[in-house]
């Protein structure tokens, strides 16, 4: 242990804690900007600098560790005048149109500007700007980078994929794509995280908020929203409603108050999702030696597309379901635009995510195969939706509660936990545990595969059958557990992989807190909402025996394959 002074408060704490650390376990807040927990601990942008006296350099709270009689000030004067300065100098390099920017009001600059009572830049204000694809899912605005080092420490120490780089030198110095001239060259997953670690506003999702508006205000359009699961654990946070405001009812009736016809729910089709993937897994179990092992989960484009970049000879590996978007509109354009007696192309299906990815994966071509256009129209990030309910002018706090329209909006508590890292894993044995046996498990008989873990691996008993499983989420964390599949070092039956910490919970269209980690809550959110839901288990699911009965037949048959099945290997990237 070391002893020292902090703002004249003595501090006791382990050797090798960061005055940082130091000032904060007794309540002595220190502003920081670049700094993300174990992540990012540069000092790069000089904000959470703090005198020791007797020391003629000021130092960075973050990376320096705290010694045994310090006497630390964290707000002298000599603080104070260098932390301004160097916020503005950081101002004078950045786009201060924030009145426009997607961080107006969420902002780490911003508000330290509040905090510093910073008023006015007295340096000459010049950035440079650099022309982007605007079309990609995932757009960069150089002119607002503050060159924190964010998204470089997580994209390469996270997700193992290093993606961004530092570019250039002296004045000319930037951050920008390593070695490649676009995300696809770098290898861009487009999983998001980058967006959401970003302090400032660098880095955001394709806006396609107007797409819905016009498709709303054709009169010849029937729109109808689709919810994915992790929505409703964070939907009204950029919004600004209150925790316990923010229930389901009245997230369906603000998108109805939108404009939209029809307000359906995600988890009907990760019900569906369930019935062919678990089917999927029956049939390779009883024909072990036709297929590659051990098969992957492949709702999630982010590690479809790391897959087909980084681990290529894995691609049979993968189930060959759709992910419950994709099946969910090639349903919505065949079954129920019979039900409606219309033409798949009068309706416009959107999709409301968690997710930069899902925009990528509703351009592939070969998802859509209801001869529409496209079977997903248009992909929503849920920070994209709040957008839209601020600017719409809906007062939340009044609304009342409404449920999912129907066929479509009838899901399963099992389908609501697809959300969540381990989700799908026990979703699909839930089902698999009926189909070989006839009978329902206990519905959390296989609660050993949630939890926050990194990768984990377990071993289930289904029926007769013993499967060996491993959950991963975290692309660093998928890197590893195929590194030691490549290497025999791990054997395994199914294997569920989500690209985002935490699974889709923390995805990257989720709503931003800077620097709080929120997956495992909202997690959290979606477990309380299977475990009081009045179905458990998809194969129970109502809609899904008739949709079944009407249309598909059985799953896996013919119309199925047809309809909610892909070859991951032909997908244009």
């Amino acid at each position: 242990m070391v002893k020292l002074t902090i703002d004249g408060k003595n501090v006791t704490v382990k050797e090798g804690t960061t005055i940082l650390n130091a000032a904060r376990s007794v309540g002595i807040k220190i502003p920081t900007l670049c700094y993300l927990k174990d992540i990012n601990e540069i000092g790069a942008c000089r904000v959470c600098i703090v005198e020791i006296v007797g020391n003629e350099n000021l130092c960075a709270a973050c990376n320096t560790q705290a010694e045994d009689g310090m006497e630390v000030l964290t707000n002298s004067p000599r603080v104070r005048e260098a932390r301004r300065i160097n916020i503005e100098l950081i101002l004078s390099t950045h786009n201060t149109n924030c009145t426009s920017c997607v961080r107006n009001g969420n902002c780490t600059l911003q508000s330290l500007c509040q905090d510093l009572n910073i008023t006015d830049i007295p340096f000459e204000v010049s950035y440079r700007k650099k022309n982007w694809d605007k079309n990609q899912p995932l757009i960069r605005d150089r002119e607002k980078c503050i060159k924190c080092m964010r998204c470089v420490s997580f994209c390469e120490k996270i997700q193992s994929l290093g993606v961004w780089d530092v570019l250039g030198t002296g004045p000319r110095t930037t951050v920008g794509l390593r070695g490649a001239r676009s995300l696809n060259d770098a290898n861009c997953t487009l999983c998001g995280q980058c967006i959401t670690h970003c302090p400032v506003g660098a880095l955001h999702e394709r806006d396609d908020t107007q797409k819905v508006l016009d498709a709303i205000a054709d009169p010849d359009k029937i729109v109808i929203a689709q919810v994915a699961p992790a929505v409703r654990s964070a939907w009204g946070a950029d919004a600004g409603l209150d925790e316990h405001l923010a229930t389901v009812g009245r997230m369906v009736t603000a998108l109805k108050g939108l404009g939209f016809d029809y307000v359906f729910d995600t988890d009907f089709a990760a019900d569906l999702t369930i019935m062919e993937e678990g089917s999927e897994l029956l049939e390779r179990l009883q024909h072990k030696e036709d297929y590659h092992w051990p098969m992957f989960t492949s709702c999630c484009p982010g590690w479809v597309r790391f897959l087909k970049y980084e681990f290529p000879e894995f691609m049979p590996n993968l189930s060959s379901a759709k992910s419950p978007q994709q099946m969910f509109g090639a349903i919505a354009k065949t079954w129920f635009a019979k039900q409606l007696n219309v033409e798949p192309e009068q309706i416009c299906c959107v999709s409301i995510m968690p997710c930069v990815s899902k925009k990528y994966e509703a351009d592939v071509p070969q998802v859509s195969d209801t001869g529409a256009k496209k079977d997903v129209d248009i992909v929503l990030t849920t920070r994209e939706t709040s957008r839209m309910l601020r600017s719409s002018g809906i007062c939340l706090e009044e609304l009342g509660e409404s449920s999912f329209d129907e066929p479509l909006g009838l899901g399963t508590g099992a389908g609501v936990i697809f959300g969540t890292t381990g989700g799908v894993m026990e979703a699909a044995l839930r089902s698999a545990h009926y189909l070989v046996t006839g009978q329902n498990p206990h519905p959390d008989a296989f609660s050993m595969v949630r939890g926050m873990e990194g990768w984990k691996e377990r071993i289930v008993q289904v029926g007769d059958v013993s499967l060996k499983i491993a959950v991963a989420s975290g692309l660093g964390n998928a890197r590893k557990l195929l590194h030691a599949i490549q290497s025999n070092k791990a054997q395994y039956d199914f294997v569920e992989i989500m690209a985002c910490p935490g699974g889709c919970a923390g995805g990257g269209g989720q709503p931003i807190t800077d620097g709080k980690e929120l997956a495992a809550e909202r997690g959290e959110t979606l477990r309380h909402l299977d475990a009081n839901a009045s179905i458990r288990f998809s194969h129970e699911n109502p809609f899904i025996g008739q949709l079944y009965e009407q249309f598909l037949e059985k799953p896996l048959s013919h119309k199925s394959h047809e309809l909610l099945h892909t070859n991951q290997s032909e997908w244009d990237i």
